[in-house]
């Protein structure tokens, strides 16, 4: 009712601005009679990007600094360690809008782990309140797993993981539930990279990531102590944390998840996105020292305009490798907008 009451303020009290927050899963189970068509403007809300994390923190001048970016040129070197000191931070206490707040008011990492497991539990109670009976105990189970499949190397979700004689069929359900639910986000394979990528996508080839690295970092159990252990944090769980950043990063910008996987050579690009009419790979590397054998892989089939990896090395271009720090994800279109016309005016 009070969903369908939307269309009433929209129709005869249009001088009033309207917003009402809520879960979609909710609306979705609830089956409304109707729904004003037209009159509602739906807006997803997702966790804390990491500039929203910097404003949160007192920080907006470095916030305000990576949003500018439209040019290839390295950051000061004691400006680029203190934004990664703060990725650090913000890879333990994550997007979620009470974890960060209780790290911006008392900058206890103790504080921000009570409010994750407190939201944790609500999402288990969530699961017992909303979802069909038979699917309760598998939500759990895929749940709990997620930094187990993220732990392994190539990250694949494979449902023989979660015992022996799991089957698709059987978590299809549920693994839709934790999706629709906004509580998971899936990256699906990609073999032919192709315009659109969507039909080309692998529908039973996918990986799962979190809807927020802090909270992968409770459920994982990662200690606060690692956060002063030079880089182990990036480099834990075969990089997890850096994957499943920038899969958080990109799908708060609204962009769909695809990942390039090699028929042949197993070979492998952590992500794909569409920039403008082209198609261009991401490699996301959790240190300072990164190979690009699957990146080079996939250049020497496909020749894309700029070849793009993110890493803890500072803004810089070498050749047609485009290094975008972890911190500057968000970054992305503009720092690429100047790379491939610099490219295409080359050719």
């Amino acid at each position: 009712n009070a969903l369908n009451s939307l269309k009433y303020f929209c129709e005869e009290t249009p001088q009033y601005n309207i917003v009402a927050a809520g879960s979609l899963l909710g609306v979705k189970l609830s089956t409304p009679k109707s729904f004003p068509v037209g009159k509602v403007t739906l807006l997803p809300l997702s966790p804390m990007t990491f500039p929203e994390f910097l404003s949160a923190l007192g920080e907006k001048r470095y916030r305000t600094l990576l949003e500018g970016l439209t040019t290839v040129e390295p950051l000061p070197g004691l400006i680029h360690d203190e934004i990664i000191d703060l990725l650090k931070a913000y890879y333990f206490v994550g997007g979620m809008p009470e974890a960060v707040a209780r790290y911006a008011d008392s900058r206890s990492f103790e504080r921000v782990r009570a409010a994750q497991n407190d939201i944790l539990k609500e999402y288990a109670l969530d699961f017992a309140k909303h979802a069909p009976a038979s699917d309760i105990p598998k939500l759990s189970i895929l749940w709990d797993s997620i930094p187990v499949h993220l732990a392994r190397e190539n990250k694949k979700f494979i449902f023989s993981a979660l015992s022996k004689s799991a089957r698709a069929r059987d978590y299809e359900n549920a693994l839709r539930w934790l999706y629709d639910a906004g509580l998971i986000h899936m990256a699906h394979a990609v073999e032919s990279v192709q315009q659109p990528i969507a039909g080309f996508a692998e529908r039973n080839s996918f990986k799962v990531y979190m809807l927020d690295v802090g909270l992968l970092a409770c459920l994982g159990r990662i200690p606060a102590g690692m956060l002063i252990q030079g880089h182990e944090l990036f480099t834990t769980y075969h990089g997890a944390f850096v994957e499943n950043y920038v899969a958080q990063q990109l799908a708060a910008s609204g962009c769909p998840l695809y990942y390039w996987k090699s028929g042949g050579n197993g070979a492998e690009v952590d992500f794909l996105f569409e920039h403008g009419s082209t198609i261009l790979p991401l490699e996301v590397k959790a240190g300072i020292n990164p190979k690009s054998k699957s990146l080079l892989a996939y250049d020497k089939r496909f020749k894309p305009a700029v070849l793009v990896r993110s890493t803890l090395l500072n803004l810089i271009k070498n050749g047609r490798i485009l290094n975008i720090p972890l911190y500057a994800i968000n970054s992305l279109d503009r720092l690429l907008a100047q790379s491939v016309m610099y490219h295409m005016e080359n050719l």
